[in-house]
């Protein structure tokens, strides 16, 4: 040996895109990269940033493979530090050109410790340690730490996942299903969290019970998006519901709940449910006045396929086929995070509804934006949300054995704390 080690750093150009976000993809070739060349691994840890690029580390025995990509650029800076003879570098650099379909890629070879610079001084460890030695057995093992992180330019939320369960790319959207350690399995589109097995109730519980036990006499709902099926999954709790209607735009959506998230997805083959797969927004155009006596707009974000559920041409839609009685209920962002979009969204729906037949309340949402997110109570008719039967909201609660709503929780939800009472302009 002439050197310690051997330092190849790498950079690839015009790699797929596509595969320079993929978290999944990028660990794994960078795992089997190194077990290519002879290497033995002991931890892999990778980072999946929103809305783009990906960072990691494969640490080996012999050393480390590390990666931080730009899917912008279709570009990867890679390094490939190997110590000893056993392990060649460029083995898992030809392994990675082709796992990124690189249409090239460029190196530079450094040797780490050059043996004519050093001396070779022999010490017996029990001089620098007075135990008594013991004898174990301490085999390698290898240990993943991967990780996916939705942000933006201030503010990231990351969680640890076992690998990914489900990918599929429909016309509208990326939809994704990750083994998180600490939620569950955890829906994505786009890279964007849309609900875990561990805290999907609440959003789920607040959406639909708050206007249901505030109304007291729905009978027909429509949900507009709510692919992931806990909205109807707890609308259909309450008896007296004759029917409900689902419009969700995205079939893979409801293909990756029912594989994934059982839990969520429970309620897609009951009677009272009309599920349909298509536009939400064309079937609100097409809708007859005074259809239904509650509609949910349970939509994504305002990007991509949710984009066209934030417009005042389709809440004026939603309130045409309103029941004289009915009642709208969106998610309206996270006063914190979304500040301008939440309070835009709210004067919209007081130029339609009227100034007060529109509420905010709250919820403790933990894998969203800040935790903290709102929903909104917009009522055509004289349905008001504190007004509402504590007893039968009680009643309710404790025979389905909900996670999160109760009598007092409708109430409390309403109390606003004073900066989102600033953002909506309230006294």
């Amino acid at each position: 040996m002439e050197a310690l080690g051997r330092h190849i750093l790498v950079e690839f150009y015009n790699c797929s895109p596509e595969l320079m976000n993929d978290v999944v993809h990028i660990e794994k070739s960078m795992v089997e990269a190194a077990e290519t060349a002879g290497a033995t691994v002991i931890n892999s840890t990778f980072h999946h940033f929103s809305p783009y690029g990906v960072s990691g580390v494969v640490v080996i025995q012999e050393s480390h493979l590390a990666i931080h990509t730009w899917p912008e650029y279709g570009y990867a800076a890679v390094d490939l530090f190997t110590c000893g003879d056993s392990v060649n570098p460029w083995v898992s650099y030809k392994y990675l050109e082709e796992a990124f379909k690189a249409s090239h890629g460029s190196s530079m070879e450094c040797r780490r410790g050059q043996m004519g610079l050093m001396q070779r001084s022999d010490f017996n460890i029990e001089t620098v340690r007075n135990v008594e030695q013991k004898s174990f057995d301490h085999p390698v093992k290898f240990t993943r730490d991967v990780w996916f992180t939705e942000r933006d330019e201030n503010i990231a939320l990351s969680l640890k996942h076992d690998g990914q369960l489900y990918k599929k790319e429909s016309p509208y959207q990326k939809v994704e299903v990750f083994a998180t350690q600490a939620y569950g399995n955890m829906l994505t589109l786009d890279g964007m969290v849309m609900c875990t097995q561990k805290d999907e109730y609440v959003y789920h519980e607040m959406i639909t019970h708050v206007p249901m036990l505030s109304h007291g006499r729905v009978k027909r709902a429509l949900v507009i998006g709510g692919g992931d099926g806990g909205t109807v999954r707890e609308l259909l709790r309450h008896p007296d519901l004759e029917e409900v209607v689902l419009v969700e735009i995205d079939a893979l959506v409801i293909e990756a709940c029912k594989l994934h998230l059982p839990e969520t997805a429970a309620a897609f083959d009951h009677p009272k449910l009309k599920l349909l797969v298509e536009d939400g927004i064309k079937y609100i155009k097409e809708c007859a006045d005074n259809a239904f006596d509650l509609i949910i707009v349970d939509s994504a974000d305002p990007v991509g396929p949710g984009e066209g559920l934030f417009t005042a041409e389709f809440y004026k839609e939603v309130y045409r086929c309103l029941t004289e009685d009915g009642i709208m209920v969106t998610q309206s962002e996270s006063p914190r995070f979304n500040a301008s979009v939440f309070a835009e969204i709210y004067d919209c729906y007081r130029g339609i509804f009227g100034a007060d037949k529109v509420h905010c309340y709250l919820a403790a949402i933990p894998t969203y934006p800040t935790g903290t997110w709102s929903f909104s109570f917009s009522s055509k008719g004289n349905a008001q949300p504190l007004v509402y039967d504590r007893a039968t909201a009680a009643e309710f609660s404790r025979k389905n054995d909900l996670k999160y709503y109760n009598e007092d929780i409708h109430a409390a939800a309403f109390a606003l704390p004073n900066f989102v009472k600033q953002l909506l302009k309230l006294k």
